[in-house]
């Protein structure tokens, strides 16, 4: 079953001046009625909300206080834009493989001329991509007081069947407050973010102490080396000298209505450890299979792959988490967190409570999932290889040449080869800085403060590029999400809340506004 594309109209939103006076305003009324709605929705109404949030707006955006007061808050205008350029975001094809994210990044630069902004797209290795790959950069100049802070995201996503989802994954189609789309969470969503923060830097009167460079690059998804990799080795000038960078990996998590909502401030990655897996063998017809078959051969290798044991290991930067997590733990856990190693190794009720949850568990231990199957094409033929892609992910200070030395040590079969497709060290960046210290300053004022904690991201982004080159990195979009809404990431019908995105914007301004007084 095919959809047919009903894109949004091109042309009838403009950046234009009436917009731009007021989307400041509408953002720091929506930044915390959004969150407070979304965490009382069925015990308190919004008619309080909204009056709590002019206190706050008065209060909390100083920048633009008066002027809130004089125009007021234009939710829906605000939401409407966000979905505007987000739903085009998507409607811009750009699944990896083959990426062909220039489009994107002529359109997001676009965007950005249009507002005023110096830009430039940056064209990248082009790899299989007959349309062409390549980065978009911007800038909203600082008085160069500061060394400058880089909002990053990638502009690739990954491929999506159109038939498992309910509307066609590229049409980018809204539906109230949602738009559906590949990459509208992943990270189209969070490119949408970083454009609409330097458009309003951009109407600031006074600048900034340090400029805020814009990044959005292709190839993330199969590993970055192209893409955020190139930036870092062929154009470091792009950078500034860059002293931060904000990316994908942590936000804001919604957990009920009795509960703080959790800022996660991803400052360390497990590493990936790509590998493929090639069983050899005698190809003929499938009536007559010989004992070395390929096949056969492969699936038996996999099992015994499967056998690896992970012994359960505490880093410290996961012990940090936890130690941040103790206080509002269950009363039971709550000593365990604050000691996680010793109680995972001396508490077996602890131990079996923790491990049950699988992302708890991948925090604390190697994992390992076989991804990607291939044999013969036709039902009656034997063919000469069967190829295994494993997706390995290590923890902080793992090497994934030793990791496959153990895959080859349990395959232990001369007619199987393997080879490393994509591996590189994590590196962790302090959680002491006057970046983090800014993020739980916004944190805190929050209703209720919100808990701020330095987290381990199980996945892998582009930050660690940045990392190797002296850039303090941390994974966080300051986007309200509940756990659920993470569902469609990779998977089917990705949808993203265009109101959440919108108080994104105000929050992430707040904490550069809040990082520049720290200064």
């Amino acid at each position: 079953m095919r959809f047919e594309r009903k894109r949004l109209p091109e042309g009838k939103h403009s950046l234009a001046p009436a917009f731009d006076s007021t989307l400041s305003h509408q953002l720091c009324w929506f930044s915390s009625a959004f969150r407070r709605g979304l965490r009382d929705s069925g015990r308190a109404s919004w008619v309080v909300a909204v009056a709590l949030s002019l206190q706050f707006a008065i209060q909390g955006c100083a920048t633009h206080g008066s002027d809130f007061a004089r125009h007021g808050g234009d939710l829906t205008r605000a939401k409407d834009r966000v979905a505007e350029l987000l739903s085009r975001a998507i409607q811009i094809e750009t699944p990896n493989p083959p990426g062909d994210e220039k489009p994107l990044a002529v359109y997001f630069s676009k965007t950005l001329r249009n507002a005023g902004i110096e830009t430039r797209v940056v064209d990248t290795p082009s790899g299989d991509s007959k349309i062409g790959r390549a980065a978009v950069w911007g800038v909203v100049r600082g008085s160069g007081e500061r060394r400058p802070i880089v909002l990053l995201s990638h502009l690739d996503v990954v491929p999506a069947d159109p038939d498992a989802w309910q509307n066609d994954p590229f049409a980018g189609v809204r539906d109230g407050d949602y738009v559906m789309g590949r990459g509208s969470i992943d990270a189209k969503g969070i490119s949408v973010t970083h454009l609409l923060t330097l458009i309003e830097l951009a109407k600031r009167e006074a600048p900034l102490k340090r400029d805020v460079i814009f990044l959005a690059t292709p190839g993330e998804e199969s590993g970055g080396a192209e893409g955020a990799g190139y930036v870092t080795r062929e154009r470091p000038d792009l950078l500034g000298d860059a002293e931060y960078l904000l990316t994908e990996g942590g936000g804001i998590l919604i957990r009920g209505s009795d509960n703080p909502t959790l800022w996660r401030v991803a400052v360390v990655e497990k590493s990936p450890c790509w590998i493929r897996v090639v069983a050899h063998g005698t190809p003929g017809h499938s009536s007559v299979p010989p004992l070395d078959a390929a096949v056969p051969r492969l699936i038996a290798a996999l099992e015994r792959v499967g056998r690896i044991e992970s012994s359960i290991r505490v880093v410290p930067e996961v012990a940090q988490m936890y130690r941040a997590l103790a206080k509002l733990a269950p009363p039971d856990d709550a000593a365990g967190y604050a000691d996680l190693h010793h109680y995972l190794t001396e508490d077996p009720a602890f131990r079996d409570r923790f491990m049950t949850l699988r992302f708890q568990a991948a925090l604390v231990t190697n994992t390992l999932t076989v991804t990607v199957l291939e044999g013969s094409s036709r039902t009656n033929v034997l063919p000469p290889e069967a190829v295994a892609h494993i997706d390995a992910r290590l923890l902080p200070g793992e090497s994934c040449e030793r990791f496959t030395q153990r895959v080859e040590e349990a395959i232990a079969d001369p007619g199987i080869s393997t080879e490393e497709l994509l591996s590189f060290e994590t590196r962790s960046s302090s959680a002491d800085t006057p970046l983090f210290a800014a993020i739980e300053a916004i944190a805190a004022k929050s209703d209720p403060p919100a808990h701020v904690v330095p987290s381990v991201s199980i996945g892998f982004s582009d930050a660690h590029y940045f990392r190797d080159v002296g850039v303090t990195s941390y994974g966080f979009t300051p986007r309200a999400m509940r756990r659920e809404d993470y569902s469609g990431v990779h998977g089917h019908n990705e949808r993203a809340d265009v109101g959440s995105i919108a108080a994104a914007v105000t929050t992430l301004i707040e904490i550069l506004e809040e990082l520049d007084r720290r200064d």
